[in-house]
């Protein structure tokens, strides 16, 4: 994965090239105080004007103010990892204070802000990202019509459900139809069109059988891989197609039985970093430290019992 890579996914890049077929967006420039904000390790209370944003000076013909949806997008992040802190547990964003609360908790967004082209391959200086804030209008999506595709030499060779820590049964009783559509919308909409030939975007498929582009996303390890794994998806070989055989057709990987539902990956998030640190073995310091806290109370409960 290059450094042009990363920088070609930032939504500012693509909007202008694939507007028709996504969200209705604003990009806003990021100010040096609210990146201070972000990386403070402190809490500060935010003051001023907190009404809803507006998406009515958006250029596509509508005076309606819409509710929204705020998103890092330096490295195009959603902000998945501090869902749990907001309201009702949604992204959705009705004040400043919504908006806030969700980029001071998330990890996400930090990494984006410090170490942007941390898993990039190429040792040429990085270039200089000015962060940006996005503003997108919100829409209720139904998770299990999320769809992750990888794309490689301006060829689909994968699809996995976005969600694939659920079972959903349309998915199962309608593969062949949802990869048709998701192949379709890609060679009509997409191939060729994007500014690289490895490329990542998620898109979604709606009750009408409509696809729709949400987000690109670098060909690379910074990418979540899902039901696929990095090495099988960059080694150059044929991945195996299941049940598909046309050999046309991508891989289309899902969940395909209760059975195999794990839990969501964001889950740790909701737990103090350290912990996490010490349940996973990351953090040797801590592991000793725990260690010696548990040694030394053991004489203590052996007195207390006799």
């Amino acid at each position: 994965m290059k450094k042009e890579q990363v920088l070609r996914c930032q939504l500012s890049a693509w909007y202008p090239l694939f507007k028709r077929l996504t969200i209705r967006s604003v990009i806003l420039p990021l100010p040096q105080n609210v990146i201070d904000y972000l990386l403070d390790d402190g809490t500060l209370v935010i003051s001023g004007r907190n009404e809803a944003p507006s998406c009515s000076h958006v250029d596509d013909g509508s005076d309606d103010e819409q509710d929204v949806q705020w998103s890092d997008d330096e490295n195009v992040t959603t902000l998945t990892d501090a869902q749990w802190i907001a309201m009702n547990s949604s992204l959705k964003c009705n004040n400043l204070s919504d908006i806030f609360l969700l980029l001071k908790s998330s990890d996400f967004v930090t990494h984006d802000l410090t170490q942007p082209f941390l898993h990039c391959t190429d040792d040429s200086p990085d270039p200089k990202v000015d962060p940006q804030l996005v503003l997108r209008k919100w829409c209720e999506l139904i998770p299990g019509g999320e769809f992750r595709c990888f794309v490689k030499e301006n060829k689909l060779i994968g699809v996995a459900q976005r969600d694939h820590t659920q079972y959903y049964d349309h998915v199962c009783n309608q593969a062949a139809n949802i990869l048709g559509s998701l192949l379709d919308f890609f060679r009509n909409q997409i191939q060729y069109k994007f500014l690289d030939e490895d490329f990542v975007f998620d898109a979604y498929r709606d009750s009408q059988g409509k696809v729709w582009l949400i987000d690109f996303n670098p060909f690379g390890e910074v990418t979540d891989s899902l039901l696929f794994s990095w090495e099988e998806l960059t080694s150059g070989q044929t991945i195996s197609k299941g049940d598909l055989k046309d050999p046309d057709s991508p891989a289309f990987r899902y969940i395909t039985s209760e059975m195999t539902v794990q839990p969501s990956p964001y889950l740790s998030y909701r737990l103090p970093k350290d912990f996490v640190d010490l349940s996973r073995g990351e953090d040797a310091h801590k592991l000793i430290d725990f260690l010696k806290l548990t040694r030394s109370q053991e004489p203590e409960s052996s007195d207390e019992e006799g």
